[in-house]
């Protein structure tokens, strides 16, 4: 079985991805997901480091400036998908890759706090906000009331 590091690249643009609000809150990842042809259009117009950005593992000992080399994409080549960050949690905790699942869950944890289910920004500007950042247990999500876990 092949084993994977995180790419750190990747994790640095889906997070420059969720800051400047270039992703999808909900599709269905199946339909979505961009498919081997949908790589190779890409890369002829992107760098092979722009097409690794997409991906949050780097297969270890596969050639620089391969497909092989990339696994676990997040997102269309436009936009970072919230159910793509998902997926790639799902299989590599299935395949037992560890560090690539926890890498994805603490993206979907940074993506979760940062965007609400709205789909606006969480973030507040304002004395208000100042205080409510200060204390995280005096945030609520949703209607519920209740302070995140």
């Amino acid at each position: 079985m092949a084993k994977y590091t995180v790419n750190d690249a990747a994790l640095t643009h889906a997070h420059d991805l969720i800051a400047a609000r270039r992703y999808v809150l909900r599709s269905r990842w199946g339909d979505v997901q961009p498919s081997a042809a949908d790589g190779t259009r890409y890369l002829r117009t992107h760098t092979w480091e722009e097409y690794g950005a997409w991906h949050l593992g780097l297969t270890e000992g596969a050639a620089e400036e391969t497909k092989r080399r990339y696994a676990f994409v997040f997102g269309d080549f436009r936009r970072l998908h919230r159910m793509g960050i998902i997926a790639c949690h799902y299989r590599a905790a299935e395949w037992g890759h560890k560090d690539i699942e926890l890498a994805a869950h603490d993206l979907l944890q940074h993506f979760d706090r940062s965007v609400d289910v709205s789909g606006r920004s969480n973030r507040r500007s304002g004395p208000r906000a100042r205080r409510a950042s200060a204390d995280p247990a005096s945030r609520t999500r949703g209607s519920g009331g209740t302070a995140p876990s």
